[in-house]
Parts: structure tokens; sequence; C-alpha cells
């Protein structure tokens, strides 16, 4: 799934699970058409397994994922939408870090859909997916929208009370006795005792982390260069890019090579990561024109682009919510032979650059997966430079790594 996208449930219980490299909290709040909890124990997580009616949370043990399950046929009426969320265990930002989360058929495990949210940095907790009926049936759709406050940043903003430790009370000192020392902290109170966990011990400062790659910048500052799995929302003056844009690829043969003979293209996708249709040196307009390929270089030689794909965004149909722009040694030759390859998005009507994005060096493979652009839920679209390398001659065979990659 990509953001904002959504999919029909196929099963009446399923089970979301939230996998990464490092250990995830995961949590899930029953939310009224008001977007809150109608009480804290709506919220489930790890300390309140068994919350809100139809709703579960499964903790994955040892290398397994936490759990969200969810009950439609046991959910109440008044429940419009359940959403799943995840923090880091121990607390900290996601930048680096992908998650990924999986929503299964809970009684046969089979996966109905996936979402990882890329790009992300500050953020220390996520609501990632959100499942919600929509006349009478249920879908579940990718979010991925960040919290810098951490789990109870989440908690607090759909309406769970989040409360804080006591302070000590002050003690008087008796006639003639040495002061009593002061009262330890008085537990917490309330329904948050609970529901989160009490704060941890502090700790020593930790030494001071590398500087994170820039999460999501827009356009107002000019030309963007990228890096590899950096992303840029097509956004300037605070308006989202609706017209037509012109992606530009091109490559050298590497010092001393022969000519190579490349071949550009992009992949469109729907939401559920399915391919629409492929625009190559083979089929040169898709989409009743909303996609045109400039045609096919056999070289690789002179300079500037190419091979140029222009896409009109405003004319793309609704279905189509990626691109993958790509590029394949049709002839077999590596990526290794190849010298300053890159990729460049520009406006097609007045030509100025927008994003470029320089491979610096190649593998010895025959497919290269460029850059991806991204329908967001909000209308607007993200290009995310990839430079990830695949064995693959044919645009056809750069199809599956392709959905992988989105």
């Amino acid at each position: 799934m990509t953001p904002g996208s959504n999919v029909p449930l196929s099963a009446p219980r399923v089970a979301v699970d939230v996998a990464a490299p490092v250990r995830l909290d995961v949590s899930g709040l029953l939310l009224t058409a008001d977007g809150k909890v109608r009480s804290d124990d709506d919220f489930v997580f790890y300390n309140q397994p068994q919350g809100g009616p139809g709703v579960t949370y499964r903790a994955g043990g040892g290398a397994a994922p936490d759990a969200i399950t969810v009950d439609t046929d046991a959910v109440p009426a008044g429940i419009e939408k359940i959403v799943v969320t995840a923090s880091l265990d121990g607390g900290g930002a996601f930048a680096g870090t992908t998650p990924t989360a999986t929503v299964r058929n809970a009684d046969d495990g089979s996966v109905i859909a996936t979402f990882a949210p890329a790009g992300l940095g500050p953020e220390t907790a996520l609501v990632v997916v959100e499942v919600y009926r929509r006349g009478g049936a249920w879908k579940v759709r990718a979010v991925g929208q960040g919290y810098a406050n951490g789990l109870a940043g989440i908690a607090t903003d759909f309406g769970v009370t989040v409360d804080e430790p006591a302070a000590p009370q002050a003690q008087a000192p008796a006639p003639q006795a040495p002061p009593a020392p002061p009262a330890p902290p008085a537990p917490p109170s309330g329904p948050a005792a609970t529901h989160l966990p009490p704060p941890p011990p502090a700790a020593p400062p930790a030494p001071p982390a590398p500087p994170a790659a820039p999460g999501r910048i827009n356009l107002d500052k000019g030309r963007v260069s990228l890096r590899k799995n950096e992303t840029v929302s097509l956004v300037k003056g605070g308006k989202p890019l609706l017209s037509s844009v012109r992606m530009g690829l091109g490559w050298e043969p590497a010092f001393g090579g022969r000519d190579i003979d490349l071949d550009a293209s992009v992949i469109v996708y729907g939401p559920q990561r399915n391919h629409i249709e492929t625009c190559y040196f083979g089929r040169l307009t898709i989409l009743n024109g909303a996609i045109q390929h400039s045609g096919d270089n056999l070289t690789g030689d002179g300079s500037g682009d190419d091979e140029s794909i222009t896409v009109h965004l405003g004319g793309l149909p609704p279905e189509a919510t990626g691109l993958l722009f790509t590029v394949n040694s049709y002839s077999g030759q590596k990526f290794n032979k190849v010298a300053k390859a890159y990729c460049r998005l520009l406006d097609a009507a007045s030509g100025e650059e927008l994003v470029r994005f320089d491979l610096t060096s190649g593998e010895a493979r025959t497919g290269v997966l460029m850059a991806k652009l991204i329908r967001q839920f909000s209308g607007e679209w993200e290009m995310t430079a990839l430079g990830t390398f695949v064995d693959a001659r044919t645009a056809k065979s750069l199809v599956k790594p392709g959905a992988a990659a989105l």
C-alpha cells in the first residue's frame, strides 16, 4: 500500500502486526466518529491487552512482532475506526528505521495488505494504519502519520487520560527532631495507572547521535539534490505540483568502455502495488497520453538526457498511485560499466530542473530502480530517490522488484 490508499478487508477477523529491525511497542485505539476514545478502556496495548470490545493486543515475543487483532463483527456500533500505532521500545526516533505493517486474515494467516512508511526522521511514534468502517463495510487505510512526543502524545491526541506521577509532598520539621526525609513519590492515580507504563529511571546522557538524513522537504528553496532514500514533496508555495513534469534519465559508458544500450521506463502501480501499465521504448504512450516516452537511445552518447518520460500529473487516473522510474540494460552489460548515471525531474512547461539524483557508482547488475513518485492521500506527489540495483534486462522483469520497492 501507499500512504492514503485503502484496501477492503476480505476477512471479518484481521491481525495487524508491525515489524522493524528494532523492537517496537504496538497499540490500538478504538475511536468514535469524533476521532476520540469513549474512555481509557478503548486503549489496547501491552498493559491492557483486552481493552475495547473486538480489539485485542498480542505480544510477539522474541523476534516476532506485536500485533493488534480486530474482530469487526464484535466492534461496537459506535466505533468508526481502530488506529494501530507503533513506537520504539525504550524510546527514540524512527530516523533510519522503516517499520512494516502487515494486515493478515487472523484465522488462516494469509496476507491482505502491507504498508511500509519510509523517509521517517524525528518521529518517535506513528499512527501506522487504521481499520475503519465505511457504508457497512470494513477497510484498512495506510496512514504513516508521525508524532514527536511518543506514545503519550498519540494517546492524548485521541482522548486517553495520561496522568503525570504525583510530586513528593513537603514535610514540616518535627520539634526538637531532625527533619524527616521527603516522602517517596506517590504512585500515579486514575485510569492511566493501568494504561501507560511508568516513566523509566533517568539515564546518563547519551552521546550525540550522528546527523540523520533530512526528512521530507519541498521545492520552496529551488532545485533539490537528493541522496539515496531521501524524499521530496512536490509542493511549492504551499500548493501541490499538478502540472506536467518530465523525468530525464542519462548515462555514459565508463571510461574506456564501449557504447551501452540502456532503456528507461516508468512502471505504473495501483494502491495495492498492482501493476497497471508500463511505458517504455516499445510502448511510448500509455494511460490515454498521460505518460509519454521520448524514444530509445541505443548508445548513451551525447550530453543531456539520453531518454525522458513526460508525466501529466493532472491527467493520471485516480487508480494510478505509484510511478517507478527504472533503467535496464537490454544488451546485458552491467551497471558497473556505466558512468554518470542520473535522473532529474523537470517542469515540462518551463524546463526548470526541480529534483536531481546522481548515482555515484553502479553494481554488476543489469537493472536499477532509480526513483519513485507516490501520490499522497492529500493529492500531492512525493519523489524518493532509490538507486536500487537488480538483475533485470527488460522493463517487464522490473515489475515485481518495483512493486516491492513501493
